[in-house]
């Protein structure tokens, strides 16, 4: 097993756009719901209130990107990369960003209620915006046929095509795009 230790830096915004099941107060509008409860889009630490990118979304975005890429595995024929990808990294700790939900910033945004592309009815929406963040991620390379160069080239594509977060590429849009900053690449044991 390897271990790919990943200083990452933002090249756009990331929005987070977690699901909370916060209640409607009696009588409480949409409008003064979403003004109360924004913040709670965000992934947080319940007793620090610190905001993070949770590991699943870096996990995700390189297991999209492998299978975005296409890249075959030489020597196997049409194979490619994907299920090695797909079963063989792992991210199991979050990058804890240097902001609480006291103080992230928001954006208000008039977007389809249902969350379905042209749906028909919109209503104004917020949500979290952090709009520089950086950190290191460790990947766990379980499958011993990724190596480096594969991971360094599927781990750069995830971050300029998939993303992380809400509006990423993946989803259409610009946010939660990210780069290497420095990669170290490492044996690990359990």
């Amino acid at each position: 097993m390897k271990k790919a230790i990943v200083h990452l830096k933002s090249v756009s915004p990331y929005s987070p756009s977690r699901y909370h099941n916060t209640d409607k107060l009696e009588k409480e509008s949409h409008d003064d719901y979403e003004r109360r409860t924004w913040m709670h889009k965000a992934h947080y630490d319940h007793k620090t209130r610190e905001i993070f990118i949770p590991a699943m979304s870096f996990a995700n975005s390189i297991k999209d990107a492998a299978q975005y890429s296409s890249i075959k595995v030489k020597g196997k024929g049409n194979a490619t990369w994907t299920k090695h990808f797909d079963a063989g990294v792992m991210v199991v700790n979050p990058l804890p960003l240097p902001v609480t939900i006291d103080n992230v910033e928001h954006e208000w945004l008039y977007l389809n209620a249902d969350g379905k592309r042209n749906s028909g009815t919109r209503v104004m929406r917020c949500f979290p915006l952090i709009r520089e963040w950086e950190g290191t991620v460790e990947y766990i390379i379980v499958d011993d046929a990724i190596d480096q160069e594969i991971f360094t080239e599927v781990l750069t594509t995830a971050g300029q095509l998939i993303g992380v977060g809400r509006f990423r590429p993946r989803n259409r849009g610009y946010y939660g795009r990210y780069q290497i900053i420095d990669l170290k690449w490492e044996d690990y044991r359990v």
